[in-house]
């Protein structure tokens, strides 16, 4: 891989547009962020040319990040942390310029100031057009791979709602802020697949918060 300091260009449509399709899979928790990072660079052939890096990111490792201010606090503590799709991208941000050779010193100084946006078009042009959709990594694809706790809720992330008359149908109400709450069917594959309410909303803030005017979050 090569490396690209500074402010990148921007990177083709394809692979932002891919990278995009992530966010609607937040938000997460540890296990299944690591998973995500994980199956992202192991489904897009990513090699590492420093052969000290691995290639693949662990629960520690995102934690050590976490604490080296690499990549931001999680809203929560313990196993009631949620992680966000911003966290994905400052993960693969900081595993990808590892890989490339970067110290953990040299990526803090490059990180510095970045804004939300400008990591999702570092990641996106550093995966380039082998990045692959959420549909294609290999825990849903190859039978029998989605197994365990993790493998189920990304499966039913992607799990259609099953169908319901309008009489019987329900919905669940979140609060997200002042003057704002949420109706999400109980058949949405975020109730379905164990998403807590808060973390719904806690994300739910996070992309309200950026599109409000003078925001620079990504």
């Amino acid at each position: 891989m090569h490396s690209t300091p500074g402010v990148p260009a921007t990177p083709p449509a394809a692979p932002l547009n891919v990278l995009r399709e992530y966010q609607a899979l937040a938000p997460w928790g540890l296990r299944d962020l690591t998973a995500v990072a994980a199956g992202i660079l192991e489904a897009s052939s990513v090699v590492p040319v420093n052969a000290a890096a691995a290639a693949r990111p662990s629960e520690r490792t995102i934690r050590f990040y976490v604490t080296r201010g690499l990549v931001s606090k999680p809203d929560g503590r313990g196993t009631s942390a949620i992680y966000s799709y911003r966290h994905l991208l400052q993960v693969l941000a900081v595993k990808l310029r590892q890989m490339e050779g970067a110290t953990l010193d040299t990526i803090a100084r490059e990180a510095a100031g970045f804004t939300g946006d400008v990591i999702e078009r570092r990641v996106a042009l550093a995966l380039g057009p082998s990045l692959v959709p959420p549909s294609a990594l290999r825990m849903l694809r190859d039978p029998g791979t989605a197994r365990g706790r993790v493998g189920r809720a990304i499966q039913g992330w992607f799990a259609a709602p099953e169908p319901s008359d309008a009489a019987g149908a329900s919905c669940r109400r979140i609060p997200v802020g002042a003057g704002v709450e949420v109706l999400v069917d109980e058949q949405h594959p975020l109730l379905r697949a164990g998403i807590e309410p808060d973390a719904i909303a806690a994300a739910l803030r996070e992309r309200l918060t950026a599109l409000m005017p003078g925001s620079d979050a990504g």
